[in-house]
């Protein structure tokens, strides 16, 4: 029984402990996502989760930073951030070395997270996301790529156009909406901050929220809806050539709704979230859109960008509920088979030249006979295995275990090598 005193093996609360057989499948879904990146020219950075807090105090959501993330002062008395999003730390890299860099930059980034919030399905204070941004580009052909790309990470998994909806939206309509409204500037943050929140309320109380927003007869929202007003007219024009021009590429889960905001106040225009079609996972799987003035806090020239990030919490969960999840393994591919102690030497010879051939191979370690080594095996979910000893030195063949089919094949070295290669 453990003393009282003993220390507890959960996790800090929020967090996950990746096992190798976890770890293994959290590689498996990022490598699939490096792929579709790598085939569309992004290139992949990384930088340290520590920041400056100031850097998210300027340009976050205010709920963020006051409420979800993890600041502190460090021993040189400097206030120090977790990250809790990575877009702040692109645009200060890119601002950093804006004369050297080539436009528009294609850069995506796999991390980790935190933020400070109450864990539930589909969120935990630590997770990981795949950020993914073009900068440079001021055109409308950058965010046509960036929801296509959304697109086609999700279809890299199998997902099907019925399995997960896009959502779309404009930061530059709804500005229009509230300025047609009549609200003003801290009246429309106020508005937008309700209707980003608005699938977290009932519909009596969005109703009652949103009365006081109604100066000009509409609020934004319904401002939109009527499109009586020339500039949201205009702006709600531009977003629907955007959507014909993904419905063309063959995009057809690609819809408007105007409710989709994005909580972070460096947007300026477009915004899209993506959903599953199934009802009980109700949660956004990701989002992104078009910041054109983060580059400003650092003194520089505005940077034209476009992004979204993909976090691993709401993806694993859209993978296991459509059975799309990667194969994935941590365990070795050849357990090798010591026939008796005096074996061992033979045992870690063929072992090596199985490694020299790029398989990664275990050497069983312990006393027990071949039959036991083989049970070992099983439980350690390793495919094949075969015992190497004085008497396969010089033969001709070797018995090669395929352990998940229970299949035992005499084959030739070079025939062995084959097989476990696949």
């Amino acid at each position: 029984m453990a003393s009282p005193e003993s220390l507890s093996t959960d996790p800090y609360k929020g967090v996950r402990d990746f096992y190798p057989e976890d770890w293994a499948l959290l590689q498996a879904v990022f490598d699939r996502a490096r792929t579709t990146l790598r085939t569309y020219g992004f290139e992949e950075y990384q930088a340290s989760p520590l920041e400056r807090a100031e850097l998210y105090e300027r340009k976050t959501s205010e709920e963020i930073v006051a409420e979800q993330t993890y600041t502190f002062t460090d021993r040189g008395d400097r206030k120090v951030t977790l990250r809790p999003e990575m877009t702040p730390t692109l645009a200060r890299m890119i601002a950093g070395r804006r004369r050297e860099l080539v436009y528009p930059c294609r850069w995506f980034s796999i991390g980790n997270r935190f933020r400070y919030e109450r864990p539930q399905k589909g969120r935990l204070r630590e997770f990981y996301q795949i950020d993914v941004d073009i900068v440079g580009s001021e055109g409308v052909d950058a965010e046509l790529e960036i929801v296509q790309l959304a697109h086609a990470l999700f279809s890299s998994f199998g997902a099907q156009e019925s399995d997960f909806v896009i959502k779309v939206n404009s930061r530059a309509l709804l500005n229009a909406a509230c300025t047609a409204s009549g609200l003003n500037e801290e009246e429309a943050t106020a508005y937008l901050g309700l209707l980003d929140r608005m699938n977290k309320l009932s519909p009596e109380a969005f109703e009652e929220a949103r009365a006081p927003y109604r100066k000009n007869g509409n609020d934004p929202l319904e401002c939109i809806q009527a499109k009586e007003d020339a500039q949201v007219v205009a702006e709600y024009e531009a977003l629907s050539l955007l959507i014909q021009n993904w419905h063309k590429e063959g995009m057809t889960n690609v819809v408007f709704d105007p409710s989709v905001v994005r909580g972070f106040l460096y947007y300026t225009g477009l915004v899209f979230e993506v959903f599953d079609t199934n009802p009980e996972n109700p949660r956004a799987l990701m989002g992104g859109g078009r910041y054109d003035g983060l580059m400003s806090l650092f003194g520089v020239d505005a940077l034209p960008a476009v992004g979204f990030a993909l976090g691993d919490v709401t993806l694993l969960d859209f993978l296991r509920s459509h059975n799309l999840l990667p194969a994935s393994s941590s365990a070795p591919t050849v357990c090798v088979g010591v026939p008796s102690p005096e074996d061992r030497v033979h045992a870690k010879r063929y072992a090596d030249a199985l490694r020299s051939r790029g398989i990664s191979t275990v050497v069983y370690a312990g006393k027990k006979g071949l039959g036991d080594q083989v049970k070992e095996a099983v439980r350690r979910h390793i495919p094949f295995f075969v015992a190497y000893g004085a008497a396969e030195v010089e033969a001709p063949t070797l018995t090669l275990k395929t352990l998940n089919e229970s299949r035992e094949d005499v084959l030739s070295p070079e025939e062995v090598l084959i097989r476990v290669k696949g």
